[in-house]
């Protein structure tokens, strides 16, 4: 089966909702869009207090594992990555984080990158936004993304956030002007509903007669003659169907799936792909190379007494307020038990910071209960330490050449000397802050690693037993000048050598954001959709289109 599209994107999460919305504007074009998950049905998905059982059950996801690493006591750590419409936007924790300025800055100095430095950028950050503070020089206040600060009200949190200060200083808004600091967290919810690009971007182009979903599609090769990409093969269901491109195909599966979906099509490194039995279409070594992603450990803490959190979450009153929020009513479950973030520097850090610390009012295992029929949880919360500016880089390579199996992923976390110190010095600073007086009366014991845990080589094997991603893979198809050999798409995000491929995710992130980085998929597809439809070009600022 064949059918004749203008443009083909592969995958409806961040980038790929934001690219329906925006291409398929003009109504003379004909889009397709492809996901290989489902609709975003799930109540869960919507309520945000429900995020934590999505993460625990693995719901809409690809069920993906790194490789094991020494460097990690041999675990397979777990690599989360949304399979459903709106990808992962609709299966993260929803902070919301757009970096430091200093980050792009870095794309534009160190990789050449100039349309993508911090005053090209910021309009695109602008645009995707409604802030409930309303526009400013930094905030947007009219765009598709509902966001604002966290609303969890507990004097735990209030105390975490004085003792930051106190250590470290407070910044109003790490969006505007000043990332350094401690602040309140800031979430892309909007009326107690998860503000995901599917929500945002893509409900309301589906009225548009020039859009086609297809669920449950997953692409198995990009269709080539010579150099120039023709449409994708998929299938649905068993049943192997063809989408003709006659303008581009735009690849927007992810930081693992482009990567592997590249391959597949004989595009990559000539020797990798030769030993899977690929001829090389297009030799490009750095596909699936420069992966990385934030590595995190986790202190843990019985609280004293229990919270608002605990207290809440007894089945007859979880139950009736999950409902109410779903229902529109804007209840305890939506928002998340948080609502304090930090971005610090470690004695290493050069021109940004290199730490951030997420505060989480509740303890990480948790469940609705009501006795005598199921025992409440012990109340407790936890300090998650990051570490933003890794040197470890991995790779993701095919492990076969089915396309439905999944791909190597090795991450290389923790191998090397600057990443363990960063870490360690983060540590000492979580730890210091659960120490601090302004804690004192919420702090029952420390669980883990535990007051046990006290030498240079305790506090290591904590961190190699323990150690965990954050959800924030990149890299894997880098941008940069056509004569960088690292490089897999140019500044104007197409494919080098190739016509009509054009990559639009996180994968083409030269190196990481500071912090969370859904707001700069975001941001990156914004600036995409303006380069595609011509209102902006490689060679001049992005942001001439929006500023």
């Amino acid at each position: 089966m064949k059918s004749e599209y203008d443009y083909v994107i592969v995958g409806a999460g961040s980038a790929g909702c934001v690219m329906a919305n925006r291409l398929s504007a003009d109504h003379s074009v004909r889009v397709l869009l492809l996901e290989a998950g489902g609709w975003d049905r799930d109540p869960l998905i919507h309520i945000p207090l429900g995020w934590g059982m999505i993460f625990k059950e693995r719901r809409h996801d690809w069920g993906y594992f790194c490789e094991p690493e020494p460097s990690v006591d041999g675990r397979a750590v777990e690599c989360a990555r949304g399979k459903v419409i709106g990808g992962s936007s609709s299966t993260n924790a929803m902070a919301y984080v757009r970096g430091n300025r200093g980050d792009y800055a870095r794309w534009a100095d160190t990789y050449g990158l100039s349309g993508w430095g911090p005053d090209a950028t910021l309009p695109y950050f602008r645009k995707q936004e409604s802030w409930q503070q309303g526009a400013s020089d930094w905030r947007g206040g009219d765009g598709p993304v509902g966001t604002q600060y966290c609303s969890y009200e507990d004097p735990l949190v209030d105390a975490f956030a004085a003792a930051g200060r106190r250590a470290a200083g407070w910044t109003d808004d790490y969006n505007g002007a000043e990332q350094e600091g401690f602040g309140r967290l800031q979430m892309s919810i909007r009326n107690g509903r998860r503000a995901s690009a599917a929500n945002a971007y893509l409900r309301p182009a589906l009225k548009r007669p020039n859009l086609t979903v297809k669920t449950g599609a997953l692409a198995e090769r990009i269709d080539m003659q010579g150099t120039r990409a023709t449409g994708v093969t998929y299938s649905v269901r068993g049943t192997r169907e063809t989408a003709l491109a006659a303008r581009e195909v735009i690849l927007a599966g992810g930081v693992i799936n482009t990567p592997q979906l590249l391959m597949l099509s004989g595009i990559g490194a000539p020797e990798g792909l030769a030993a899977k039995g690929i001829d090389t279409v297009l030799p490009l070594s750095g596909v699936g190379r420069n992966l990385q992603d934030h590595v995190s450990v986790i202190l843990m803490y019985h609280r004293r007494e229990p919270g608002p959190f605990h207290r809440m979450m007894r089945v007859d009153r979880i139950a009736p307020d999950l409902a109410r929020t779903y229902l529109g009513g804007n209840g305890f479950s939506g928002d998340v038990p948080g609502g304090v973030t930090a971005f610090l520097r470690s004695s290493l850090a050069t021109d940004v910071p290199d730490i951030q610390l997420l505060f989480t009012a509740a303890p990480l295992a948790s469940w609705p209960y009501l006795k005598p029929f199921r025992q409440p949880f012990a109340d407790g919360f936890a300090t998650r330490l990051v570490l933003t500016r890794p040197d470890a880089r991995g790779e993701v390579e095919l492990r076969s050449t089915d396309p439905a199996a999944a791909p190597v992923i090795r991450q290389n976390f923790l191998s090397n000397d600057h990443d363990w110190q960063v870490l360690r010095e983060g540590f000492a600073m979580a730890r210091e802050l659960g120490a601090a007086f302004e804690m004192a009366p919420f702090v029952k014991d420390e669980i883990a690693p535990g007051p046990a845990c006290r030498t240079a080589e305790d506090i290591d094997a904590h961190i190699r037993a323990t150690s965990i991603t954050v959800h924030h893979p990149a890299g894997t198809c880098r941008m940069g000048l056509p004569d960088d050999p690292g490089s897999v798409v140019g500044p104007d995000l197409k494919v080098l050598g190739a016509e009509g491929l054009r990559v639009v995710d996180a994968s083409v992130m030269p190196d990481l954001p500071n912090g969370n980085i859904n707001a700069a998929v975001l941001m990156i597809a914004e600036t995409a959709a303006d380069l595609v439809l011509g209102k902006a070009t490689a060679s001049e600022s992005p942001a001439a289109a929006v500023a």
